[in-house]
């Protein structure tokens, strides 16, 4: 399998961001979005979904954290496609079911070629510590819709915004874990009857 790895580079007049990512590593991460809170859920998804990442990034944040936090989403969404190309051999579907304390979270994900995200985190209109609860789906969003990945998304039960947040993070990591880990059945096939997961 060849190296699935990325670098991006955006640039506008809202947003500046630099970002790399390899899908084969150990979970190592560095990232820097001004956000502690954000910056703590991408590492999340860095380690257990054992993805490298470096990213950082800044931002108009006298607007507020949505432009900074949709154009993470979208450069991260676009880093991962790009590192994934055809997907041959891979299992292309994952999911998990994750606990933390008293939150459950539920992610099933299709890396199909087809962006959708359906999300419920119950975290509109509630902080999880500096960042919007908005936010946090709007991220997951915009990385599936970039990705072309199908994901769904949802806390079961929960209390805590923190932990909601987290467990959705954990079990999105989980579940790209699974769905990019090779298929030794299928090895060197590309996982769909069209023949093509990228368009």
């Amino acid at each position: 399998m060849k190296p699935r790895k990325a670098t991006l580079e955006r640039e506008t007049r809202e947003t500046r961001i630099s970002l790399s990512i390899n899908l084969d590593g150990r979970g190592a991460s560095e990232v820097r979005t001004g956000n502690g809170m954000l910056d703590h859920l991408i590492a999340q998804l860095s380690r257990h979904g054992l993805i490298d990442i470096t990213l950082r990034a800044q931002g108009d944040l006298e607007t507020g954290w949505h432009h900074l936090v949709e154009d993470a989403g979208i450069c991260l969404g676009r880093a991962f496609r790009e590192a994934l190309g055809d997907g041959a051999g891979i299992h292309r579907m994952g999911h998990a079911i994750v606990p933390l304390d008293e939150s459950l979270a539920t992610v099933a994900v299709d890396l199909s070629g087809r962006g959708y995200a359906a999300i419920d985190s119950q975290l509109n209109g509630r902080m999880v510590e500096t960042l919007p609860g908005e936010m946090v789906d709007h991220f997951l969003e915009s990385f599936a819709l970039e990705a072309k990945m199908n994901l769904h998304a949802r806390i079961t039960t929960g209390e805590n915004a923190h932990h909601k947040a987290e467990a959705l993070f954990k079990a999105l990591a989980k579940a790209l874990r699974r769905a990019l880990e090779p298929d030794p059945r299928n090895a060197g096939q590309v996982p769909s009857t069209k023949g093509s997961i990228t368009t």
